[in-house]
């Protein structure tokens, strides 16, 4: 299973970005799927996450009402739709599938290479 991120980049803060996260094969639809993401001297944190029964989803605290996580199982890919961005959402984002569903996000069995947000003030 690969998963392949894109979208990231620079963004001035208030702005919005789309990352997308192609999958190899049609795992989105089998499991919870969902986005990560760390910055320097920190561990992984879950942004989101899509349950795979009702395509019920779960957000951390700190983006609930900031970002979405719409999937599209026709073309096996998955997005975090991003808005209102600040300073302090700049971190490497990484795409995640299979694993555990949690309660509360999921414990990944497949990562993504990551892509870059920079928001700068």
């Amino acid at each position: 299973v690969q998963l392949v991120e894109s979208g990231g980049g620079s963004v001035q803060a208030g702005g919005s970005l789309r990352l997308s996260c192609a999958a190899s094969v049609a795992i989105l639809s089998r499991g919870c799927t969902g986005w990560f993401r760390q910055t320097p001297g920190k561990e992984r944190e879950g942004v989101a996450v899509i349950y795979p029964v009702g395509g019920t989803t779960w957000y951390a605290d700190s983006v609930k009402g900031q970002f979405t996580i719409p999937q599209d199982n026709a073309k096996n890919t998955l997005y975090l739709q991003m808005g209102s961005l600040r300073p302090e959402d700049t971190a490497m984002y990484y795409c995640a599938a299979g694993g555990l569903c949690l309660v509360r996000g999921m414990s990944p069995k497949y990562w993504g290479q990551g892509t870059q947000v920079t928001v700068s003030s």
